[in-house]
């Protein structure tokens, strides 16, 4: 199965609803945030290995929690997958922490700043 294929898409999207499922539902780990979300999943094309990227809403601290209590929880997580989802084989799940959203907002505030100082000097012009 090729990496950007169909069904390696249609399984990469089910496997990120699922540990979506998984993560708000079944797990009740206090490390874990209440603002965790699984932005993507990328499944190896044999199913053996598995990216998750985790976002997290909060300060560098409840990052690491969030992702140290993940980890702690690969084992049921894994099982609650293989319950879940019908494949071959269960992919063994690697959590990564994604700050693009982070990064997203962070640079349209600096754009929206600069947007605005150079309103203000336009108008200083007139």
């Amino acid at each position: 199965m090729r990496k950007n294929s169909i069904k390696n898409t249609r399984i990469n999207g089910e496997i990120q609803k699922e540990l979506s499922n998984i993560i708000r539902g079944e797990i009740k780990d206090p490390r874990i945030a209440l603002m965790t979300s699984v932005t993507a999943a990328e499944v190896a094309p044999d199913l053996k290995t598995c990216k998750a990227y985790i976002s997290v809403l909060g300060d560098a601290k409840a990052k690491a929690d969030t992702i140290a209590g993940l980890k702690s929880a690969e084992g049921y997580i894994r099982r609650m997958l293989a319950k879940n989802v019908n494949l071959r084989n269960t992919p063994v799940i690697t959590f990564v922490l994604d700050e693009s959203i982070e990064y997203g907002v962070t640079m349209s505030k600096l754009i929206d700043d600069v947007n605005q100082k150079s309103g203000r000097g336009d108008e200083d012009d007139e």
